[in-house]
């Protein structure tokens, strides 16, 4: 055995081994979006070559677990955008808790299943930047973009966020995860769709009538994964307003 054959062959069995050590991850989801739960649920990374979480104290804080199909949906379409637009900076917002049930202020958000995704934004000068986050906006959700998808010097990267959604789609495809609901600012929606990716993102399941809570700032989706019945005594129903 020459001495790359051999380097590479202890390699091979490093990675056997490291693999072969790994606890075994299985996320289990219960009941519905708005009723519910989830054991074994995962941590979303913090950040990555393109993509970061919405606020440190929002991660530490054990609100971004995920079902461990979503995240492989994220990070997997990320990739795909890291290659397509590797300029493009992502921010993904609130997800859920390590155990499911209730994150307020979110009606939905309680297993495992519903991600919130700040939209990608550009400077005065056109580059792409991450949203701005601190307390005095509400770690993103404050802000208030106008008809036009400008707020404080910032607007819009709707070309960037159709390709966002189409990454996920893919992603959720190949790992045969459905989305089940997709949620925007209506008013908002026309400079979505008149993207390049615009007539391929019209067959998403959008909310049909305006959302209880302007989603301007983010967009909403909940992914499809066959879930358990909830327990008997789980988390009560709550009606979204």
């Amino acid at each position: 055995m020459t001495a790359g054959a051999r380097k590479q062959y202890f390699h091979n069995l490093f990675l056997l081994l490291a693999v072969g050590a790994a606890p075994a991850q299985a996320s289990t989801c219960y009941g519905r979006v708005a009723q519910g739960s989830i054991a074994g649920a995962v941590a979303l990374p913090d950040n990555g070559s393109n993509f970061e979480a919405y606020s440190r104290l929002g991660v530490s804080l054990g609100r971004t677990y995920v079902h461990e199909r979503v995240r492989e949906v994220m990070t997997d379409a990320y990739a795909l955008l890291a290659q397509r637009r590797p300029a493009t900076r992502y921010v993904y917002g609130e997800t859920g808790l390590a155990k499911g049930g209730r994150m307020r202020p979110h009606r939905t958000h309680q297993n495992g299943l519903s991600v919130d995704f700040m939209v990608p934004v550009v400077d005065a000068g056109g580059r792409s930047v991450a949203l701005p986050s601190s307390p005095l906006n509400k770690f993103g959700y404050g802000l208030e973009f106008d008809e036009r998808g400008r707020a404080d010097g910032l607007r819009i990267d709707y070309a960037a966020m159709a390709d966002h959604l189409h990454a996920l789609s893919e992603a959720a495809r190949n790992r045969k995860v459905g989305i089940k609901l997709v949620i925007f600012e209506p008013a908002l929606m026309p400079a979505l769709f008149a993207t390049a990716r615009g007539a391929a993102l019209r067959k998403l399941p959008f909310m049909r009538g305006k959302p209880w809570v302007r989603h301007d700032e983010h967009y909403h989706v909940d992914f499809a994964v066959p879930c358990e019945p909830l327990p008997v005594g789980g988390a009560r129903p709550i009606k979204a307003r």
